[in-house]
C-alpha cells in the first residue's frame, strides 16, 4: 500500500471519531430532556388521577408541561406547592 493511502484511511478515521464525539454530546442533552418530559408528564398524570379521588387536580397545559418538561420531577414539586399555598395552578 502507498504511504499516501494509509495516511488518508487515518485522517479519515479520526474525522470520524470526532464527529462522532461532537454529535452525541447535544444527543444527550436532547434525550435527558426528552426524558426528564416523560417522567414529568406521567407525574402530571399520576398525580390527576390520584389526586382525582381527593378534588386535587394539576391542570395539563402547555404551560404546566413546559415547566415539568424542562424541570423534571422538581417542577412537578414546584406545582404541587404552588397548588396547595396558592391554588393557581
Amino acid at each position: 500500500m502507498d504511504f499516501g493511502v494509509v495516511l488518508a484511511y487515518v485522517a479519515g478515521i479520526i474525522v470520524v471519531l470526532v464527529m462522532v464525539k461532537v454529535f452525541t454530546k447535544p444527543l444527550r442533552v436532547v434525550m435527558r430532556l426528552v426524558l426528564n418530559a416523560v417522567l414529568g408528564a406521567l407525574a402530571l398524570l399520576l398525580a390527576n388521577w390520584i389526586g382525582g379521588m381527593f378534588g386535587f387536580h394539576i391542570a395539563f397545559n402547555v404551560y404546566t408541561a413546559f415547566i415539568v418538561g424542562t424541570l423534571g420531577i422538581p417542577g412537578f414539586v414546584l406545582l404541587v406547592i404552588l397548588k396547595l399555598l396558592f391554588g393557581i395552578v
